[in-house]
């Protein structure tokens, strides 16, 4: 599946959607976004049951700074609603393969159950 570009308009609705959402944040000047560019792009083409999407750091400020974008590239990892992973740097191919399988064998009740009850441990 290709990459979709994400902005601050479309981002909500992608975030919460069931199923796994694997977003890239990067800027066209910065020379590791360039370089992961192609990885992204071709384990996107082996994994056609994930969303694959890009936030352009330069173009969508707000939305970048909403998420607390710190140095790119940025990966987001999100499953049902849920940021699973908010990681800087470049990650090889084989890791990138490796982190959508673990996402997909989650038991996402059993997630949502663990944070329902940490929130409400929080809360008392």
């Amino acid at each position: 599946m290709a990459t979709q570009d994400l902005t601050e308009a479309t981002f909500r609705d992608l975030v919460q959607k069931e199923g796994i959402l694997l977003i890239d944040f990067w800027a066209s000047w910065c020379g590791p976004c360039r370089m992961f560019a192609p990885i992204f792009e071709k384990v996107s083409e082996e994994h056609e049951d994930v969303i694959f999407g890009k936030v352009d750091t330069d173009a969508e400020q707000a939305l970048a700074g909403g998420m607390g974008i710190r140095s790119i590239p940025t990966l987001m990892l999100f499953r049902d609603g849920v940021l699973l992973m908010n990681q800087a740097g470049v990650v090889p191919e084989e890791a990138l393969n490796e982190i959508l399988a673990k996402a997909k064998e989650l038991d996402m009740e059993a997630v949502k159950k663990e944070i329902a009850e940490a929130q409400a441990d929080a809360e008392a």
